[in-house]
């Protein structure tokens, strides 16, 4: 998958392109679906997105917490068939092209487009002044087609990035990945701790945490995968300030459940499946480590569950 950063990147023989437009935080299944219609068009499947988000810009007191990293997010694409993607640096000057020069500049005469899709609610240009209807008028003049899909039904209701947003930070991970299709997941580098689990409970990876939106303070059963590698393993991982030890500051702490490496990897990505329960002070390092052991059970249990409903 080629990846552009800016419009000068894009090759003058490039396309003709169906292009799929859209921020696609967490890549969920609204999203996969206009990916998927994207690759079925017979073309060059292509997405057109923003970094940083526009809302990053424009209304920065009211900007989400971002639920993937760009490279989670150009990942799912590449999975999902995607051939390009032109990643748009998002700028207060980007922000005053109105609705005809981007259709005319970035879609026309940069992507060669031939089909856009876009959701039903998209808007664009200077003060969002363009819609899904001058998105299809501006086509007509231009030679592209609009096909806009609408809102993707979820057993819970309408699939959003808000609706997963507040999910995950209740702690809702499977209600999340659901949305998702996918595991909510962190990513980043491992990182030396205070080394008190391999002293007076477990030993654990260390994650610093890339991600802008994290899941509430907790325990979860989690899988581990070295990004080097794509090695992975069974795992269960704790989100918080360690209160049994004083801690102040925020861990990402994840105990191997299978056999570990004989080097920890340099980076892993840790994706959360489902929520065990909150995090609490106890009493001291032995009474901790009995409930890890707990933990450790009721995550082998569920892990085990798991992988017979995957085969079956």
């Amino acid at each position: 998958m080629r990846v552009f950063r800016s419009p000068a990147e894009v090759p003058a023989d490039f396309g003709p392109a169906a292009v799929a437009i859209g921020n696609f935080d967490g890549v969920h299944g609204g999203h996969r679906e206009i990916l998927r219609r994207v690759v079925a068009a017979g073309l060059t499947p292509t997405v057109l997105t923003f970094d940083p988000h526009p809302a990053r810009i424009l209304a920065p007191g009211r900007a989400p917490k971002l639920i993937t990293t760009v490279a989670q997010k150009l990942r799912r694409f590449e999975e999902s068939g995607i051939e390009a993607v032109l990643l748009l640096p998002f700028s207060t000057e980007f922000a005053q092209l109105s609705p005809e020069e981007f259709a005319t500049r970035i879609l026309s005469d940069t992507l060669k487009t031939r089909i856009v899709l876009v959701g039903e609610d998209f808007r664009f240009g200077h003060k969002q002044a363009g819609n899904t209807a001058t998105l299809r008028e501006l086509g007509e003049r231009r030679g592209f087609e609009l096909r806009p899909v609408g809102a993707i039904e979820g057993r819970a209701g309408r699939i959003s990035s808000s609706a997963i947003r507040t999910a995950i930070e209740a702690g809702r991970v499977s209600q999340a990945c659901r949305m998702m299709g996918a595991p909510f997941a962190l990513e980043g580098a491992v990182v030396s701790g205070q080394g008190i689990g391999s002293r007076q409970t477990v030993p654990t990876l260390n994650l610093a945490p890339e991600n802008e939106l994290l899941p509430k303070n907790g325990v979860y059963v989690t899988t581990t995968r070295d990004e080097a590698t794509s090695q992975e393993w069974r795992s269960i991982t704790n989100v918080g300030n360690r209160p049994t030890f004083g801690g102040q500051g925020l861990t990402v702490e994840t105990f191997l459940l299978d056999p570990p490496p004989e080097a920890p990897p340099a980076r892993i990505e840790v994706r959360f499946l489902t929520f065990i329960r909150d995090e609490r002070k106890f009493a001291g390092p032995e009474t901790l480590k009995v409930q890890i052991l707990r933990d450790v059970g009721a995550a082998n249990r569920f892990h085990r569950r798991f992988a017979s409903l995957r085969v079956g």
